[in-house]
């Protein structure tokens, strides 16, 4: 890696700088036999660098510009006192894996299940996860989605901030508790991926601008400020190609979700989402299953194509959105926002999401305002990603509830089992499989300026929609910046032997079962989506062929009537979740009722 420490066979450590605007950088060091300021030399091009003895691993350094400030390494693999103090140097190579016959799984296995570090556990750490790695094998996941976890401002966060992109947060644990994490889940036969940021850095602790402002483009601005310019210089691009493979490499990640591909400016060729993909695939790829998967707002059916043998030529999937939303207007009424997109027949959107992958194609989009979305239906179920709950859309709720805190629970439970046994990997969000009473909150640990900012804005922005403008409205907004805020959005593992967690809980794992049973194992090679009809409003039928050439057909009333126009498919029953079995041979299904078939060939 081009970038920050590197501790040489000779013992020596090399410290390189990209910092194009400063004429002069030093190194300011404190390790356990030194302390020492030392000039690094210029190499052109912007380069700095420096090759010391006496700086082994756990030295603390930072490099001083001339103006007389100490920053940390922007590529630092450790910064044990957050963003703004100093770095430390990492060994990559001390840690002993263990998973050297590890080569991942193939993705139509996958059941992913999002996790924010800090709140899956009371203690919040890496290491506390490991303890809970049993539940998740019994439940029935196969991967494990850490939200982000590059070093933030603060000690709570959503990931999502982050200003050094190459540290494990220390408020989680070291590197090495990371990497004992994934070598933990690894011998479960748990894949683990990382969300990570490229579309902007967090609004505290980023120096980059002060020493290599090549890093922004000004012109073009995006929610977070001025954009990442991946058109320009090279080493841009190659900070953030070396940092995917960085977490795949150093620290065995089966895969990386990349967040918001759509707010990446880059109009050059290949873009830099490409580039990583192709990086990865031709890497680390060539030798374990590896997975790139994408939150893309576009719709860009472009980036998931496959080749003749049915294997992604750059993503393997995306966050289908479009899923979520139809769910959602099905089970809540609410309109707000994109939702008004839905609102008028949410179950045929959730029907097309079923069997083809997005809701819009390249329709006109009233929210939007404009065209939305590439065609789909030509690409395999597995390349989307459905999901009822994600950090998202949980916790950009004002009051961060849970699907459970506002939906009929026979429709909730209705929903699951229409997602768990389609084709499309399945996601979870942490506490959905037993209905977990606790919000998922927005929080974060800002400096004064900047949190005060972030509490005004957030219930401004709320103050939009219909239901916030009632003086009525009982409570304000929770400020994300209250310790409270956090810890109420800590999951309660006591829940899941509760009267009605537990009743939750049993479901999830029985479908997930029957899922493993009777569906992965069919789902390799399958080549291209399903088809659906509506016969009436609620009244959903679906249809896929699997890669071995059996039929798999869902019929589902999505409705709080019963309906006879639902028709089941053919085949043997894998799974009624309603016990009146006269009203399913009659083909009448009773409200918020699912029927799944399977013809095998």
């Amino acid at each position: 890696m081009p970038f920050g420490a590197e501790i040489r066979p000779d013992g020596t450590t090399r410290f390189r700088l990209w910092a194009p605007a400063a004429d002069r950088v030093a190194l300011a060091l404190a390790g356990a036999t030194v302390r020492a300021e030392v000039p690094m030399a210029a190499l052109g091009d912007g380069w700095h660098e420096t090759i010391v003895p006496g700086a082994p691993a756990g030295a603390r350094y930072a490099f001083r510009l001339q103006n007389g400030l100490a920053v940390p390494d922007p590529a630092s693999r450790y910064n044990p006192d957050d963003v703004h103090g100093p770095s430390a140097v990492v060994d990559p190579l001390a840690f002993e894996w263990q998973d050297a016959d590890w080569r991942g799984r193939p993705w139509h296995e996958a059941v992913i299940y999002e996790l924010h570090v800090g709140a899956f556990t009371p203690a919040g750490t890496f290491a506390a996860a490991i303890e809970r790695l049993d539940d998740l094998a019994e439940l029935g996941v196969t991967a494990i989605e850490l939200m982000p976890v590059a070093d933030f401002p603060g000690r709570r966060n959503w990931g999502y901030d982050g200003a050094l992109l190459y540290a494990p947060d220390a408020t989680y644990g070291t590197p090495e508790d990371l990497k004992r994490l994934v070598q933990a889940a690894h011998a479960r036969g748990l894949m683990v991926l990382l969300d990570v940021v490229y579309n902007h850095f967090g609004p505290e602790g980023n120096y980059l601008h002060l020493y290599a402002p090549q890093f922004f483009d000004r012109r073009r601005q995006t929610p977070w400020g001025a954009a990442i310019d991946f058109d320009g210089a090279r080493t841009v691009r190659e900070f953030f190609v070396h940092n995917a493979l960085f977490w795949i490499e150093e620290y065995h990640f089966d895969g990386l979700r990349l967040d918001a591909v759509d707010a990446i400016v880059d109009d050059s060729r290949p873009d830099i989402v490409t580039e990583i993909a192709r990086a990865a695939r031709t890497g680390p790829g060539r030798n374990r299953h590896l997975h790139l998967v994408l939150e893309n707002g576009r719709n860009q059916s472009r980036y998931l194509e496959r080749d003749a043998a049915q294997q992604p030529l750059l993503a393997t999937a995306q966050w289908n959105d479009d899923l979520h939303h139809a769910f959602h207007v099905l089970l809540t009424g609410e309109r707000d926002g994109y939702y008004a997109d839905y609102a008028d027949r949410p179950v045929w959107y959730l029907g097309r999401c079923l069997a083809e992958g997005f809701g819009y194609q390249g329709e006109v989009s009233a929210f939007r305002g404009r065209l939305h979305g590439e065609p789909s239906a030509h690409l395999p179920c597995t390349a989307f990603v459905s999901f009822l709950q994600t950090h998202d859309q949980v916790g950009n709720r004002a009051y961060g509830e849970r699907l459970g805190a506002i939906a009929n629970p026979h429709a909730l439970a209705a929903a699951a089992q229409c997602l768990l046994l389609a084709p499309a990997v399945p996601l979870l969000f942490m506490g959905e499989e037993f209905d977990a009473s606790t919000p998922f909150l927005f929080f974060c640990d800002f400096g004064p300026q900047l949190a005060a900012a972030v509490t005004n804005g957030r219930r401004a922005e709320f103050g939009r929609f219909e239901r916030f403008r009632d003086p009525a409205v009982p409570a304000p907004i929770p400020d994300p910046n209250d310790p409270e805020t956090f810890e109420r959005s800590k999951l309660r593992w006591r829940e899941t032997v509760a009267a009605g967690h537990r009743e939750r809980l049993a479901l999830y794992q029985h479908l997930l079962a029957l899922r493993r049973r009777h569906v992965v194992p069919r789902l390799s090679g399958a080549s291209s989506s399903g088809s659906f009809t509506v016969a009436e409003p609620g009244a959903l039928a679906v249809q896929w062929t699997l890669g071995d050439g059996s039929r798999l057909h869902l019929a589902a009333n999505l409705a709080d009537r019963p309906t006879a126009r639902a028709v089941p498919g053919r085949g043997a029953v894998i799974y009624a979740s309603d016990a009146r079995a006269s009203a399913l041979a009659a083909r009448a299904l009773p409200p918020w009722s699912v029927l799944w078939t399977l013809e095998t060939p």
